[in-house]
Parts: structure tokens; sequence; C-alpha cells
């Protein structure tokens, strides 16, 4: 399907890296976005060490080669001289209880040796090393490293994946689907607020809204909603740089990125909806974590809040591949949290199968006929 052309509905993480390789592989594409608040890709936190990760079977899988895959999607990203991917490889940081650590060395050890150099080492840290790495780490807290463990501004990574496609000969629409529909005989028509576009393939990757967008067309998709609030906070004259990603054994995280800034998170906000709103609540409940966890950064200045809605696979896991029924139609979705460790392994993958070529990644996320 060397001339195909194709429409990729959604500007996340899922849609502009499928966009981006399809394009690499000579497709005519044009991306479609809306551009709307609550994108889960620009709130997120932005962690690339799946590895640490407490997450099993092909879930871990895909989420360990997503990681895996990284050098390679960066390398293709800089040969096209894009200056900028907000990428940096600084080490991942377990923190807990001797206990705790004792109970998850193993695993982590037989993990980063499956994965390679991209993994890097491990090594375990006594209180006073975690310290050093992460100063404002409450004290008492032992920890394990991961030396390949890297951290990725969301949105300077999409909007450098974005370029590539555009580079390669994409097209960007900024504008709502308001519904895809099939043409008589064969390929697709979508339809914006402004225009239609008749395709020979579509590419789903629209977040949490995939399930609206494919309804009309009978195909119930079990992806739903989830709020998610990450609270930046700013520390003047500190050079956070070097600092590695921090996880402690509960739900929440710390990402430093350059400059001082140090997001903290997240809220897992089911049954949300589409609400992007901050909320007291929520607020509260990431800084009492956050400040629990690294008492020393209680005179931080809290710089912003950002808040994404994930796109929640209902059994917990991605949905990604071909919609059942629907000839030319793929759909990208799922990745919970996961996205930005994911999303550039699956945008090859799914670009490879629009193209007729083998993609094996897929076969233990397909989407299920209704």
């Amino acid at each position: 399907m060397n001339s195909a052309t194709t429409v990729v509905i959604g500007g996340g993480i899922a849609g502009v890296t499928t966009a981006f390789q399809l394009a690499r592989r000579g497709a005519r594409v044009t991306v479609i976005d809306d551009g709307g608040f609550g994108q889960a890709t620009a709130a997120s936190a932005g962690i690339i060490a799946p590895w640490v990760s407490s997450s099993d079977g092909s879930f871990y899988e895909a989420y360990s080669a997503g990681g895996g895959f990284y050098p390679e999607f960066l390398s293709q990203l800089e040969g096209l001289g894009i200056p900028e991917l907000g990428y940096r490889r600084s080490g991942a940081l377990m923190v807990g209880t001797q206990t705790e650590l004792d109970g998850v060395e193993e695993r982590i050890r037989s993990r980063v040796a499956a994965a390679g150099s991209v993994a890097g080492e491990v090594a375990r840290v006594d209180s006073a090393r975690a310290r050093e790495l992460f100063p404002p780490l409450a004290t008492g807290l032992g920890g394990i490293t991961v030396s390949g463990g890297g951290r990725v501004d969301g949105r300077i990574l999409r909007d450098a994946a974005l370029s590539g496609a555009i580079a390669l000969g994409a097209a960007h629409l900024v504008d709502a689907v308001i519904g895809i529909e099939a043409c008589e005989g064969s390929g697709w028509r979508v339809r914006t607020t402004t225009t239609e576009l008749d395709v020979d393939a579509v590419v789903v990757a629209a977040g949490a809204r995939v399930r609206d967008l494919l309804a009309p067309l009978g195909t119930t998709v079990g992806v739903s909603p989830q709020r998610g609030q990450i609270v930046h906070l700013g520390l003047r004259g500190v050079n956070t740089s070097p600092w590695p990603t921090l996880h402690p054994f509960a739900d929440h995280y710390m990402t430093p990125f350059d400059g001082g800034r140090i997001a903290v998170g997240a809220t897992r906000e089911t049954g949300s909806g589409f609400d992007a709103r901050v909320t007291a609540a929520g607020q509260m409940s990431v800084l009492q974590k956050a400040l629990a966890l690294a008492p020393g950064l209680a005179g931080a200045t809290i710089l912003e809040t950002r808040v994404g809605i994930r796109p929640m696979g209902d059994d917990g896991v991605p949905l990604i591949g071909r919609v059942p029924g629907a000839d030319g139609l793929w759909l990208v979705a799922g990745y919970g949290a996961g996205g930005l460790t994911m999303g550039p392994l699956f945008g090859d993958a799914v670009a490879r199968d629009v193209m007729g070529e083998a993609a094996p990644e897929l076969a233990h996320f397909g989407v299920a006929a209704a």
C-alpha cells in the first residue's frame, strides 16, 4: 500500500507517532487534531522506566519493548534535524524500606538484564546515597537505581514527532472530527466541522474519545476516560537536571526536569468523564503524598497543575490494531498512563500493519469483535 492515503485522528503521542512512521514509509498522511484541553500526552509526567513497573504479562512485555524502542525512535527524529526532543536519560530511583526493596530487587535485576544496554545497570543504594541522588527525599529510605531510566517532556516530543511527519510530507489539520463513515465500494470518509476527506485508511488514535467516534459504526470500544492531575513545582536556583525519576511503593511519582522543575503526581480519577478541571481535592492529594515522600519540597513554588484525561482500557490493557469487520480502519487506544513509553513502538507497528508489513507486536492487543 505504498500509495496509501491515510487519516490519523488524534494529535497525542499515539497519533503523531503513527503518522510519523506512516510518512516514513511513503504514505500520504493527514493528522487531524482538535487541539482540545485535557490531552493526556500534554499533561504526562513523562517517565520512561518500564523496568521498575509492577505490571506483568503481555502489558509488561509491551511496556518494556516500548522503552527498548526509544533509542531507535529518537535517532529517527534526530536524523531529520529536529533539534529538541525533550528527552534525558537521567536514571530511575525506586525508594522504600529495606523489606520493600528486598521484595522487588531480584525482579528488577532480571528485567534490566533481559532488556539489555538500553536499561543500563542496577544498583542498591542506602539512605544517604538516595538523598544525594534526590536531595528533598525523606530520611530512612533506601533505593534501587536503574541507570537507563529516562524522562521526556511529552509536549516537546509530541511536537517533534508531528514536525517529523510534516517534514516527510504529512498534512496537519486542526479541526474536530464529527464522523467516520464507509465509502461506497471501499475506503473511508472522515467528516470534520469544515471539510470531508476520502481516504484508503483511518487510524483512530483520539484518546478516550475513540469510543464515541466508533460507536456510530457499531463498534464497542472498552476504553474509558480517567482524569489525572499533576502538580509542577519549582526549586529556584537548583540544578535538577541530573536527578532521577522517583518511584515509591505507591501510586505516585516525581519527575525532575531542567531548570528546577519537578512534576509530582498523579491522581487516578476513574469516572471523571472528560472534566479536565483542577480540583481542590486532587491538588491536596498530590501535594500531601509528595511532601510525605520528599519533605524537602515544602518550600517549592507551585508553578502549575496539568490535567490529562487518560484513555484507560477497561481490562487494563491497550486496544491496538484493526477494527474487526471494518477493512481499512485501525484503533490505537487504552495506553492509560503508559502512552509516552509505548506510543512510539506501537505507532511504528500500526504503520507497518497499515502498509501491509509484519507487525507481530499487535498480536496481544487486538480489538475484539462486538
